[in-house]
């Protein structure tokens, strides 16, 4: 795949469709389950100034299709997935909408936030202890979810979230339903929290880091499980993750963030190809490749700064940026058949 790309290698020329103004992401196919336009995320900062964590982002995620979103720690993908849950902290502003079935997330009341939870969308969260009830056992925190969602019994409930422990790896399931979250592994914390999300399964399922915390073999067995869902109900998922090799592998589409913003939207095979934005080839270039061993991987200098300036946030760790770089943020443009690139050097 030529996954061993510099940073510093010129960007190639593509004339840009459209007007220049930000882009609408528009995969392949037409039964968009969730499509989310400007969305940003606020919290108050110094002197009565509002600091975007997130900003603008535009994309849409089709039935039965996964989107990849990657970027580096502090870029806004937990932000954007909290926001897909209702569940962004009280001093936070959320702006733009999430249409999600006809109607849009943003405005949603409390109580309509809870008859969705859980039902229609389920969030694998990136640290269990902290999202699990440390005063219920396990078993019945998975079967809390499908009596309050789907009306079992609570013997049946009970049936059910041992089957899914056992599906998720867990050994000893029925006995492991009983224990609290606390005497569990962190591994086990994980998939039972993976066990929780996909009860019900749901009609989107954001996946926040699921596998960080699992051995490769537990890894493998939980991506299956996932997909065999998602093949079997037409569930989208959103797919959060440091993790390029996996996601090359999971993801129809990846969304490349960068404080904040979208910097790269493409289908997973074009933009392993065809990477545009300097980051997302920066980002690349760092996977090991059995090809082409090298004594040691590229890294991108500097790191991740919140700034006010006008122009590009990358700009400060590109080689290639110019004047025009920072003069203004550039808008996310489609460059090529869905593909998109918010950067200057791809249409000069």
């Amino acid at each position: 795949m030529g996954l061993n790309l510099s940073i510093d290698t010129a960007i190639p020329t593509i004339p840009a469709h459209g007007s220049g103004g930000p882009a609408t992401v528009q995969p392949t196919g037409t039964r968009a389950l969730i499509e989310v336009q400007g969305l940003t995320v606020s919290f108050p900062g110094e002197g009565g100034i509002r600091n975007n964590v997130v900003s603008g982002l535009n994309y849409r995620i089709n039935a039965g299709e996964t989107l990849g979103v990657v970027g580096e720690s502090g870029c806004g993908k937990t932000m954007t997935s909290l926001a897909l849950m209702g569940l962004v902290p009280n001093a936070g502003q959320v702006t733009g909408s999430i249409m999600f079935g006809g109607r849009n997330l943003v405005d949603q009341k409390d109580r309509d936030w809870r008859r969705m939870r859980g039902r229609d969308v389920a969030m694998i969260f990136q640290e269990p202890m902290t999202a699990m009830n440390p005063v219920m056992t396990v078993g019945r925190q998975i079967a809390e979810v499908l009596i309050r969602h789907e009306g079992l019994s609570r013997r049946e409930a009970a049936d059910r979230s041992v089957g899914l422990l056992e599906a998720v790896g867990i050994p000893s399931p029925r006995r492991r339903a009983e224990d609290y979250p606390h005497q569990l592994s962190g591994g086990m914390r994980q998939r039972a929290m993976i066990a929780m999300a996909l009860v019900c399964k749901p009609r989107l399922l954001v996946a926040d880091e699921p596998t960080t915390a699992l051995d490769v073999t537990i890894q493998a067995q939980i991506l299956d499980l996932i997909l065999e869902l998602q093949e079997d109900t037409g569930m989208a998922v959103q797919f959060i993750t440091h993790n390029l090799a996996v996601v090359s592998e999971l993801a129809h589409h990846i969304l490349v963030m960068y404080a904040g913003r979208g910097v790269e939207y493409a289908p997973a095979d074009t933009l392993f190809e065809r990477p545009l934005h300097p980051y997302t080839r920066g980002l690349i270039a760092t996977l090991p490749d059995p090809d082409h061993k090298v004594a040691t991987l590229p890294v991108i200098p500097g790191g991740l700064r919140s700034s006010r300036s006008p122009g590009c946030p990358f700009a400060g760790r590109c080689a290639l940026a110019s004047d025009i770089c920072r003069a203004a943020v550039p808008p996310m443009i489609e460059v090529e058949a869905g593909h998109h690139v918010a950067c200057v050097k791809v249409s000069q």
